[in-house]
């Protein structure tokens, strides 16, 4: 694992930030390629792209001030400190400000919605898949302990240093895991794309199959950095998850039965 790609003096250019923004621009890349199919204008949509990603970085970092509140109310000042700013913060974060942010401004284009946040679906899926390499890398996101004979140990001081990463101990390779269900979940979103039926379709299915993958691979996580809850039982961000379920399947109810994408896209509101 290779927390830093590489170190010229005091800059270090980690490989987090290197991934999580490769995935990033194909996603937003991947949207602005698809627009045109959808009825939508690329260049609109690169710039709710755009909104889009700043919303989610402020967004991943406002869930973890308040998920550690306890820590930052004592130290105020850290929230500025260049450490917070550099920490990646929480996917459901950004995910929350990301799609607050692309819904606000199709609206204030006078764009589909729902087919706004399809089109944002499949690359944000790709992200995440690149992302989580990123993670891998680094060493955060760590999994629990484990024997199974593909755990992977961390040897590398920089990733204990920055996420606190257990050193020499097999661990279970959360990331790799879940940047798999990703990158297939990226697949199936993209031929889904091809063949939807109804105008909010694709993002439903996102929230459902991302919904039940984070869900389960949070028993894998080791990672103190998800909120627990009920005594380490079960996580904040499992209970995110079954939320993340419940929208997928509100959509799928609310307008799959009624709506179908062969009618003009503007109506589809």
């Amino acid at each position: 694992m290779y927390p830093v790609l590489f170190a010229w003096g005091s800059f270090k250019l980690y490989a987090y930030g290197v991934l999580v923004a490769v995935g990033v621009l194909l996603g937003l890349l991947l949207a602005r390629k698809r627009a045109a199919a959808l009825g939508l204008d690329p260049d609109r949509i690169w710039n709710l792209g755009v909104y889009g990603i700043l919303a989610a970085l402020v967004g991943a970092k406002l869930w973890l001030i308040l998920a550690e509140w306890q820590h930052y109310s004592r130290h105020f000042g850290e929230i500025f400190s260049v450490r917070t700013l550099l920490t990646g913060g929480t996917f459901y974060g950004s995910l929350a400000g990301g799609t607050l942010a692309l819904t606000l401004g199709a609206w204030s284009y006078k764009l589909n919605r729902k087919l706004v946040l399809d089109l944002f679906a499949p690359g944000t899926a790709l992200g995440q898949a690149i992302g989580r390499l990123g993670c891998f890398a680094a060493g955060c996101c760590y999994g629990k302990p484990t024997g199974v004979p593909w755990g992977v140990t961390f040897t590398n001081p920089i990733a204990f240093q920055i996420a606190g990463t257990p050193l020499g101990i097999p661990l279970h390779p959360a990331q790799l895991y879940e940047s798999g269900c990703d990158f297939l979940i990226f697949v199936f979103l993209v031929r889904l794309a091809k063949h939807q039926r109804f105008a909010g379709e694709v993002f439903a299915a996102y929230a459902i199959l991302y919904g039940v993958v984070r869900g389960i691979i949070e028993f894998f996580r080791g990672d103190p950095d998800r909120t627990l809850l009920a005594g380490g039982a079960f996580s904040l961000m499992q209970v995110a998850s079954l939320f993340l379920i419940g929208v997928g399947f509100w959509i799928f109810a609310q307008f799959g039965p009624r709506k179908k994408l062969t009618e003009v896209p503007s109506k589809l509101l």
